[in-house]
């Protein structure tokens, strides 16, 4: 309990400061923006680390990951913890434990662990990489050549049409998320 209110007192101090700020758009778009922002970090099921990193892409990029985008559907397996699976008329509880860790199998695919790396790397990508795959689908990894340069399960053909600012806004939100190491690569979290 102590801890929800902690939060909410955080999530309301923090959206005052970006209102304070100035952090808007145009006039008209301001409160939508400072909303989803604000409604980001509200939904964010992982502590963040703000250090370094634009809080309001960070806001934004939780809520496209988390109310948009359904990234835990196929890159935390599974998406919700035992006894919060709300298909299951269970109240909502994300796996935390394995959140954006990857580890979803879809026949021959596996989904990628897109929490940063030891260098601070969502999936172990640069900002220039990780907009090339969401832009154009090419696995710049190349982990299945055997069937070609492109993501096969990956919805890359429909985030390829966001804005270079929402998928900058994912790459920061992914940034500030903890890494969580791969059973074939316990030490991928290693400051380097």
């Amino acid at each position: 309990m102590k801890a929800n209110r902690t939060k909410k007192i955080g999530v309301m101090l923090f959206a005052a400061l970006l209102a304070g700020a100035g952090v808007h758009t145009q006039q008209g778009q301001a409160e939508g923006f400072d909303s989803k922002v604000t409604r980001g970090y509200e939904i964010a099921p992982v502590p963040l680390n703000l250090r370094g990193l634009n809080p309001a892409l960070v806001g934004l990029g939780s809520f496209i990951v988390n109310a948009q985008s359904a990234c835990t559907d196929c890159h935390t397996a599974p998406p919700y913890a035992p006894g919060g699976n709300p298909f299951l008329g269970e109240r909502e509880v994300a796996n935390v434990a394995a959140y954006l860790a990857g580890g979803g199998v879809f026949g021959p695919f596996t989904s990628r662990n897109l929490t940063p790396n030891g260098a601070g790397l969502p999936a172990g990508l640069t900002l220039d990489q990780f907009m090339t795959v969401m832009r154009t689908g090419v696995d710049v990894k190349n982990l299945h050549p055997q069937l070609g340069p492109l993501l096969q399960v990956m919805p890359w053909p429909v985030y390829s049409k966001m804005s270079d600012r929402e998928l900058k806004a994912i790459y920061e939100y992914l940034r500030a998320i903890p890494c969580i190491p791969s059973p074939t690569r316990p030490t991928r979290c290693d400051s380097r």
